[in-house]
């Protein structure tokens, strides 16, 4: 019999096959048909991975909550339901895949980079961080855009959850004046990137403009600047952060500056340089992207009905937060505990093969 524990520990275990037909051929007296029929028949959702994350999560007002999308790609799919032409940033184009938007929750700064060959994510400068919800980008199923998604996920955080997490992270494409302006009557703190050809106005009489038409002397390069977003009913932050490489991330915020609300001290505290670093939080949420692909095959489902394919994305997530959970306690990545899973086998081939090398005198 398939249950829900017997299918998370073979999305831990499998070495890479994550088919129906795969897990039968490995369990005993099971066949494809009682496993498709689980998939099929089961409703996991998002609920679940709250209740798995949520005595994990450390929680407070200094905590963060990050959203993004990520689409799983079925490229060579014609058959499965929830699959659609969309936008995949990691394609940097559009493909045929099933879109899911993410909100996860960390309690720390970001790390520089991680990975296969890096240490564990942990440690007082990284914050842990979990996924606590997801949604299916589906608009032909319940008419829901990306950022409607957006906006409820934040809403049941902040109403049904409680989470007292001040500061949203989010990319350009979530940076919506909606959006903006729910966070900003939540009493939150967003901290995200804007196209450069948004309309800002420094001053009732210099009216808006781009951007990059803004005059960046030193000064504002370092502290940034207050100006009006269009169409926005509150003055924001705005930073222009210049990578070595030349790329330039425009950074805003409506984070109040130190010292504002009393009149102490200077006029602003902000600096491009600590919301730079504020808003490289925003990267946890692109290694759990990873981990998700690469370790619990999110994108590896074949089956065709969305129920099956909805289930199997519940069980992925399971999944993640059991392997993290347990890489945590070892204090290894989530890549060092994955592929250890495989280490005494491959020692047992090499000492003792069984397919020897074809060799010739």
């Amino acid at each position: 019999m398939i249950t829900k524990q017997t299918y998370v520990e073979y999305l831990l275990a499998t070495p890479g096959n994550y088919t129906c037909s795969y897990l039968a051929e490995h369990l005993e007296a099971t066949s494809h048909d009682a496993v498709s029929d689980y998939l099929a028949r089961e409703r996991h959702t998002a609920r679940d991975l709250w209740k798995l994350a949520q005595p994990l999560i450390r929680d407070g007002p200094e905590a963060y909550l990050i959203v993004d999308d990520s689409v799983q790609n079925k490229a060579y799919s014609r058959k499965i339901e929830l699959v659609k032409r969309q936008y995949s940033g990691a394609e940097h184009g559009l493909v045929r895949g099933i879109g899911v938007v993410n909100l996860v929750h960390t309690s720390g700064k970001a790390r520089p980079d991680t990975g296969p060959d890096t240490g564990p994510d942990t440690g007082p400068d990284t914050g842990a961080f979990y996924p606590i919800d997801f949604r299916v980008y589906e608009p032909a199923h319940d008419g829901k855009t990306k950022n409607d998604h957006f906006r409820e996920m934040l809403r049941h955080a902040f109403d049904d959850k409680q989470i007292q997490a001040r500061t949203i992270l989010f990319d350009t494409w979530y940076a919506s004046v909606e959006n903006l302006k729910m966070i900003h009557r939540a009493d939150r703190i967003f901290i995200t990137t804007l196209k450069p050809n948004r309309l800002v106005s420094l001053s009732r009489e210099s009216g808006y403009g781009h951007l990059d038409e803004i005059e960046w002397t030193s000064e504002r390069l370092r502290d940034g600047v207050r100006v009006k977003l269009k169409e926005l009913p509150f003055h924001v932050h705005l930073f222009k952060a210049v990578a070595p490489d030349g790329d330039v991330d425009w950074l805003v915020t409506n984070r109040p500056a130190l010292g504002a609300a009393s009149g102490d001290g200077p006029e602003s505290m902000l600096t491009t340089a600590l919301v730079r670093d504020e808003n490289a939080v925003r990267w946890h949420i692109e290694e759990m992207h990873r981990a998700l692909k690469q370790l619990c095959g999110t994108e590896k489902c074949q089956c065709r009905k969305q129920r099956s394919q909805r289930n199997h994305l519940a069980l992925c997530y399971h999944a993640y937060l059991s392997l993290k959970v347990k890489a945590e306690s070892l204090g290894q990545t989530l890549y060092q505990l994955r592929s250890g899973l495989f280490r005494e086998y491959l020692c047992a081939e090499l000492r003792q093969p069984r397919i020897p090398a074809l060799m010739t005198n």
